[in-house]
């Protein structure tokens, strides 16, 4: 489930510091990059670097290639890396319905032919992201180097209790999607974002096109491609059609990667498990905190679960992040994947 949060949380300091950074290097995605055809749409893609295995990023839901700003850059150091926006998002052209997973594979591995980009692909996902290069994996088992999970969607290996729960969730903010996007086409007022269904409280009155990302304006951002994110989360009809039909595909999403679950092998996974998304602080309640600790020991055992994909599987739990560990704890998913990098020499496994 994806877990947002406002930017007045502990971490604010660790925010302060890469913002500059992110100011300095985040405009490449306020423009778009280059369209690849990918059979039904074209799909936008920056690729930076050079090198194999080629690194590539997909963000999670609501969310597009800027959620890799921080991680992009210094990854391109050492080897090819390419981030890009699912159809629909981003700068992206719209995709057929509806949104699943599977699809969303398949159109990815038809832009990456049509690029001409060669595996094999270290693949990272975040979130939403992570079902994606999962169904990529068991579509492509052998054009696939090895993963990286960024605190990703874990439903198909969690108990049925848990799932209800984020399906629950996911409904309603679903719900929301759908009545922001009903204003956007009917050219009325964008509602504010409901103050029920998500892991944050809302400023009063935040219009619902801020809902993208963690909350939009991101601080660690610049104006500019804060200015350019809004204005596509404020204009384009395609981005709620996509990101309205990805939650809905959730539950089918996990049937399909239940039955078509393969063995990674001595493939490299790496699974970066967040530990702190509710973003507790000294001033949280202790019984509030209580729960909360309950619930964070419990998603890192159902990402335990992750680990009898691969032989050469690893489990890195993340103290102090919150959902978005690429921007809370930067280095530390920079570190999982260059040190994925040197294995098998380089090449295929």
């Amino acid at each position: 489930m994806k877990h947002i949060a406002t930017v007045a949380f502990a971490f604010a300091f660790a925010a302060l510091i890469v913002s500059a950074q992110a100011a300095t290097s985040d405009q490449i995605y306020a423009h778009p990059g280059r369209l690849v055809d990918a059979g039904p749409a074209k799909l936008n893609f920056y690729c930076t670097g050079t090198g194999t295995p080629t690194v590539v990023f997909d963000a999670g839901w609501e969310d597009w290639s800027p959620s890799w700003l921080l991680i992009q850059p210094v990854t391109a150091r050492h080897t090819r890396t390419c981030a890009y926006d699912r159809a629909g998002s981003g700068f992206s052209e719209a995709g057929p319905m509806p949104r699943t997973s599977a699809e969303i594979a398949k159109e990815l591995h038809a832009a990456l032919h049509n690029a001409h980009i060669p595996g094999p692909y270290l693949l990272v996902g975040h979130s939403f992201g992570g079902y994606n290069i999962r169904a990529f994996a068991d579509l492509y088992m052998p054009e696939v180097y090895g993963e990286v999970f960024v605190d990703i969607e874990d439903d198909d290996v969690a108990s049925p209790t848990l799932r209800a729960k984020d399906y629950s969730e996911w409904k309603v903010d679903g719900q929301g999607l759908i009545a922001c996007r009903k204003a956007l086409i009917n050219h009325q007022p964008l509602p504010p974002i409901p103050s029920v269904g998500h892991s944050y409280t809302p400023a009063p009155n935040t219009p619902c096109s801020h809902q993208f990302f963690r909350g939009l304006p991101m601080q660690e951002w610049s104006s500019g491609l804060n200015a350019t994110v809004l204005h596509i989360a404020s204009t384009r009809v395609a981005l709620y059609d996509a990101s309205i039909s990805e939650m809905q595909e959730i539950p089918a999403d996990t049937t399909w990667l239940i039955a078509h679950r393969r063995s990674f092998g001595a493939r490299p996974l790496m699974i970066l498990t967040a530990q702190n998304r509710h973003y507790d602080n000294a001033r949280t309640p202790p019984a509030v905190h209580k729960q909360h600790m309950a619930d964070e020991r419990e998603h890192a055992l159902t990402q335990a679960r992750l680990l009898s994909l691969s032989t050469d599987a690893k489990q890195v739990p993340v103290p102090d992040s919150g959902h978005y560990i690429q921007l809370d704890q930067p280095q530390i998913v920079i570190d999982a994947i260059l040190g994925e990098l040197p294995k098998h020499g380089g090449g295929a496994p």
